[in-house]
């Protein structure tokens, strides 16, 4: 068995049907804002009170969400629960609607609360998504300093420079 090809309306549809708050950060977000890198994942910041951490279980729950390991590409199964969760501040995860990433913490900002404030809403099959705009996409490329990281953010440099014109 193979990991499902990213299908961003499924997933979006999934999270929406339970309500969940989330922000749309990495690649998969910055291309609605130009940003030319293809992904195969989503990764989203979810905000962390109980309530929601319930409604995020449940839609990973309705997407058969396993941990995602190179190793066994179909993945692990574990306790998809809110307390599961909670207990770590990354998850890289399988599921019906291919590779997701939850982060709950990305390096360079304080969470949902912090990127929330400034992500752009956009209405994504049916569902209004808050996305991280590119400068926020920046800080968290650049406090990530991995090698690919540093070639996005000198691209997001280069793209904010040109829409400041």
């Amino acid at each position: 068995m193979t990991t499902p090809i990213l299908d961003p309306e499924r997933l979006v549809k999934a999270l929406d049907a339970e309500g969940v708050r989330f922000v749309l950060v990495g690649a998969l977000g910055a291309r609605l804002f130009g940003f030319p890198r293809v992904t195969a994942d989503a990764d989203i910041t979810p905000a962390i009170d109980a309530d929601n951490m319930e409604r995020l279980a449940r839609a990973l729950r309705a997407l058969h969400a396993r941990v995602f390991t190179e190793s066994i590409p179909e993945g692990l199964s574990f306790d998809v629960s809110a307390a599961m969760l909670a207990r770590s501040s990354l998850w890289n995860l399988t599921c019906d609607a291919g590779r997701l990433d939850l982060v709950f913490e990305p390096l360079g900002t304080r969470g949902f609360d912090d990127l929330a404030t400034t992500a752009v809403p956009f209405d994504l099959f049916g569902a209004r998504v808050l996305v991280a705009p590119l400068r926020d996409t920046l800080r968290m490329k650049e406090a990530s300093g991995r090698p690919q990281d540093r070639q996005d953010a000198m691209l997001i440099r280069s793209m904010l420079q040109q829409q400041n014109g």
